[in-house]
């Protein structure tokens, strides 16, 4: 997605939400999901176990020293982890 103020949301096993617009949130949903987002915009991730259980859940704000911009994250062990 590329729009501003724009959202990305996928729910399949493995896919990607990627965000480029300002001010937007990318959303991924299925089991091993990842996101990134640009500075001042959002990513929301789902931890599943390996029977699709949803285990965590978690959303942040792209600061850009925290969590970097344009960089893939996955949600792991309740954190977010780099890709």
């Amino acid at each position: 997605n590329t729009g501003d103020y724009s959202a990305a949301t996928n729910t399949g096993n493995y896919s990607a939400a990627t965000v480029e617009g300002v001010k937007s949130v990318a959303c991924s949903l299925g089991y091993q999901g990842k996101a990134k987002a640009c500075k001042g915009s959002a990513i929301v991730l789902v931890e599943r176990d390996d029977n699709y259980n949803i285990i965590n859940i978690k959303a942040a704000i792209i600061d850009g020293d925290v969590l970097k911009e344009n960089t893939f994250y996955i949600l792991k062990d309740g954190e977010f982890k780099e890709v």
